[in-house]
């Protein structure tokens, strides 16, 4: 079955960076465009930056362009989301995400807190 699992959310100060990683399994990863969510308390869930199939096409939130950096490794498969410059409002939880068919696929979720 498809499995999202991210790691590498923490506690960091702001202008800190941090580096999330989602691996992924149960279909052809590299076939398919990832995401990364966000969701912080009291707001909806928001599109940060997406990666497409091999040739890596990326779009990012204007809130994170800049700052942030999605990359894929498709003989891991794995998804990234480089972190720099971290601000207050960066604070969420960070989720990977695809689509397959009709349907949607989530991971956990990792907490990213930024604040000193």
């Amino acid at each position: 079955q498809v499995q999202l699992v991210e790691s590498g959310g923490g506690l960091v100060p702001p202008g800190g960076s941090l580096r999330l990683s989602c691996a992924a399994s149960g279909f052809t990863f590299s076939r398919l465009v990832m995401n990364w969510y966000r969701q912080a308390p009291g707001k909806e869930r928001e599109l940060v930056a997406a990666i497409t199939r091999p040739g890596g096409t990326t779009n990012y939130a204007d809130s994170v362009k800049g700052r942030f950096t999605i990359s894929r490794d498709n003989s891991k498969n794995t998804v990234y989301l480089q972190m720099n410059s971290l601000k207050p409002e960066d604070t969420a939880v960070y989720y990977c995400n695809t689509r397959i068919s009709l349907g949607s696929y989530w991971g956990q979720g990792t907490q990213v807190t930024v604040s000193s």
